[in-house]
């Protein structure tokens, strides 16, 4: 794998085609660039979507993929068996905190774009926001976010994510899958003593507070 300085500007984020050859290289390359230098937080992968909705199914597809991979180091919630979606993103975020001392999260989700940029995905600093697309309200997810272009914005969004090809999701959520696979494998694996110090104090908190 190539961990060369990024070919992208960092401020701007990365912008990847899905298939190209490179993809999951570059994707790779570029998530690590922007993950703490220090393996002390633990990496969270949050999958947004609902299997529902083609368009929308590729936050959890890219779960399920990763779930399959028993990717290393990173932890990754929503999958096709057990999504993350409009009604329980605020508990599952609630959970994950609660669960995760002080975690980098990392959210994944589609998005709609232009028609020329529909196969491209992105990644670009700050937090994801869920259902902006389809005017939903809901809470921002990560510190960094990876998101796919799936179909075109502009008209009766829901609709348009109704009926995106699956195909092209899948493709999209399998390149994502490996570029977060392939950094987890070069990413400094998180120190096992501080999620299980971090257990050990919930449970201290919670007997003093019973």
């Amino acid at each position: 794998m190539n961990l060369k300085p990024s070919f992208f500007d960092r401020r701007a984020g990365a912008r990847i085609l899905h298939d190209d050859l490179q993809a999951d290289n570059k994707l790779a390359t570029e998530l690590i660039s922007y993950l703490p230098s220090l393996a002390s937080r633990p990496i969270v992968i949050v999958c947004i979507g609902t299997d529902r909705s083609t368009g929308d199914s590729l936050g959890p597809l890219v779960g399920t993929l990763l779930e399959e991979k028993k990717v290393p180091s990173f932890y990754v919630y929503g999958t096709l068996d057990d999504p993350i979606h409009a009604v329980n993103l605020a508990d599952k975020l609630k959970e994950i905190n609660e669960k995760h001392y002080h975690p980098f999260i990392i959210g994944i989700d589609a998005c709609l774009g232009r028609f020329k940029s529909v196969g491209f995905i992105q990644l670009e600093d700050g937090p994801v926001k869920p259902g902006a697309g389809v005017n939903k309200e809901l809470p921002e997810v990560g510190e960094l976010h990876i998101t796919g272009i799936v179909n075109v914005s502009g008209f009766m969004e829901f609709f348009v994510l109704q009926n995106t090809r699956l195909s092209l999701v899948l493709k999209m959520a399998k390149t994502i899958a490996n570029g977060i696979y392939m950094a987890a494998i070069h990413y400094p694996r998180k120190p096992a003593w501080t999620e299980f110090n971090w257990a050990v104090d919930q449970d201290r908190t919670r007997e003093h507070t019973n």
